[in-house]
């Protein structure tokens, strides 16, 4: 390992790898800070320190069996033409999760009848169940996130120490940032539509309709910024409490 950081290339690959870690994981917070908001508040933390335990552990598993996992882009039958790959299949089961997911979340936020209760609204769920939707998730997104990696870093060492720096990372954020999400209603909105895009772009990627994911960033970094604006703008011009009258001297 001392040998492996002694090189220069290896740093400048740990930096960039962490960097892009923490982009590629910033839907997976966003899906647990939702699902978090949904169990009972004294668990809540509970659940985000093992969905980003899992994220890691799912990462650092999927690295070491890295053979199998790049066996996974082979193709295994076709259908009408198109060469279907064990990538493929992960991804389009993942898409079609996270789209209907993303699609029932909003609906429970937008029309759900018990949302008031709830922080997060809609419908409490159990910790176990929570957890095993985000697994669901980080099997997904870990795929994708380590097949980068492999394209990018050739030491086995690297790659793990740049998931584990990016999920630390994300632990001391990833509280704030799903705080941040299920307080302000129109960002949690926001951030299901992120996530059902995300879903109709692995879908489409299951099926080589490849999109530069450029443009999706882009649009997905304007929109957000402009919630910023209107969330400032409401803040600024929220009327304030009216203050009560002064009672004039020799009233009561």
């Amino acid at each position: 390992m001392i040998e492996l950081m002694s090189n220069p290339e290896n740093w400048i690959a740990l930096g960039t790898l962490t960097a892009l870690e923490i982009v590629l994981g910033i839907d997976n917070i966003v899906f647990i800070a939702i699902l978090a908001a949904r169990v009972p508040e004294a668990k809540q933390a509970l659940t985000y320190r093992i969905g980003l335990a899992g994220a890691m552990l799912t990462r650092i598993a999927l690295l070491c069996t890295i053979s199998w996992v790049m066996g996974l882009t082979a193709d295994l039958f076709t259908v009408l033409g198109q060469a279907i790959s064990g990538r493929d299949i992960i991804l389009l089961l993942g898409g079609l999760f996270l789209i209907g997911k993303s699609a029932h979340e909003i609906y429970e936020k937008v029309e759900g009848q018990d949302a008031e209760h709830l922080p997060g609204g809609g419908r409490q769920l159990r910790v176990g169940i929570a957890i095993v939707e985000i697994m669901i998730l980080d099997i997904v997104f870990s795929l994708d996130s380590v097949i980068t990696a492999v394209g990018m870093v050739d030491e086995l060492a690297v790659m793990i120490a740049a998931i584990v720096i990016a999920i630390a990372v994300m632990m001391v954020f990833a509280r704030r940032v799903g705080d941040f999400v299920n307080a302000n209603p129109s960002m949690k909105i926001l951030a299901l539509s992120f996530l059902l895009l995300i879903g109709v772009l692995l879908t489409a990627e299951s099926f080589d309709q490849h999109v530069n994911k450029g443009y999706i960033y882009f649009a997905m970094g304007f929109a957000l910024l402009v919630e910023l604006l209107n969330l400032r703008f409401r803040r600024k011009h929220a009327p304030h409490p009216a203050a009560e009258p002064a009672v004039a001297v020799g009233e009561e």
